[in-house]
């Protein structure tokens, strides 16, 4: 699972809870790994850090409060600070063994006796996304097989970028998607302490 959080077009005091957020799910979960992060203006601050988990965190995804004063402007007056919490396609992990299957055939067409006794065509199946490719071109079934993996090969790189591009279109879709108000969490204070119950809006 890929999870996107995001301080959208806030300032750095979102920035700021981008990072502290991060911070608090790592350690509560334990095995988030970062993949990019944008940072912000301020140290230690993040416009945005999008990040890969083993384990389901889609209950997280929606809105996240931090109610803090804010450690960069004293007197000022806001201390509501929210951050975008998204979850992203994730990508086919290919190249794995086990992934593909392959059948032979017999081949059809010109090529004397040996071409119908033989099992020389190949066809590969990549098992986790359907996409197949095929050789018969060549007289042995080895050669066949390198040849219909090199087709699969491009088949998948192209799937690939174009799933790279839809996952980074959907992190600038919602990066500046952040909606105020029922917060799937809230967190107070510089200590960042995660708050429960309806006292959590208070």
């Amino acid at each position: 699972m890929i999870i996107q959080i995001s301080s959208g077009q806030g300032p750095s005091e979102c920035q700021l809870a981008v990072a502290k957020l991060y911070e608090a799910l790592q350690e509560e979960y334990g095995d988030l790994e970062i993949l990019s992060e944008t940072r912000g203006a301020e140290k230690n601050c993040f416009d945005s850090i999008r990040f890969r988990t083993k384990q389901d965190l889609s209950n997280l995804e929606g809105t996240v409060l931090w109610i803090c004063p804010s450690p960069f402007r004293k007197n000022h007056k806001r201390k509501n600070w929210y951050v975008d919490v998204s979850v992203l396609p994730d990508q086919a992990e290919i190249g794995a063994e086990e992934e593909y299957r392959i059948e032979k055939f017999h081949c059809g067409g010109k090529g004397g006796q040996n071409v119908n006794k033989v099992e020389s065509g190949v066809r590969i199946i990549h098992v986790p996304t359907a996409l197949t490719a095929q050789s018969t071109q060549e007289r042995s079934q080895y050669q066949n097989r390198q040849k219909a993996m090199e087709i699969l090969r491009k088949k998948l790189a192209k799937l690939q970028r174009e799933q790279q591009e839809e996952q980074i279109n959907a992190a600038w879709r919602e990066h500046s998607r952040i909606v105020r108000g029922n917060p799937v969490r809230t967190y107070v204070g510089e200590k960042f302490i995660l708050r429960k119950g309806k006292e959590a809006e208070q």
